[in-house]
């Protein structure tokens, strides 16, 4: 068994499709529609490292449990997802030159060094490096 699509609840998949892809770097695995009258799509990004990795579901906001749970994470400083990567001060300059917003900048945090920002979506992501070891 392998996990093969997690899902982040997104406010507007138009928007998180432009912040996943064109600030983040991800790839767009799959864009379909839904077929509901709200326009949803089946919207998968995936790591130009691993495109045939684990997808992630840019999920629309609709329910009411799934907007109070992504507005309670929020509120709370908790981020919906953890993306690991090979050199986080690179990634963190990377990301404030295009106006990324950090809650939290990199910090030492025992066996990884950690960082939080704002997807524009409704959610704060952490991003981590590992230590060796």
């Amino acid at each position: 068994m392998i996990i093969g699509v997690t899902g982040v609840i997104v406010e507007d998949q138009s928007a998180a499709l432009d912040f996943y892809t064109n600030v983040l770097g991800f790839q767009v695995k799959y864009d379909m529609p839904m077929g509901n009258p709200e326009g949803d799509r089946w919207l998968t990004v995936v790591s130009p490292e691993r495109p045939d990795g684990v997808e992630l579901l840019l999920e629309p906001n609709r329910n009411p449990i799934s907007s109070a749970f992504q507005k309670g994470l929020k509120e709370q400083g908790f981020p919906a997802i953890i993306f690991h990567v090979d050199d986080i001060q690179a990634e963190y300059e990377r990301l404030s030159a295009l106006g990324v917003e950090f809650t939290v900048e990199p910090a030492d945090i025992g066996p990884a060094t950690m960082a939080i920002l704002n997807d524009t979506c409704g959610n704060l992501i952490q991003i981590m490096q590992m230590k060796a070891g």
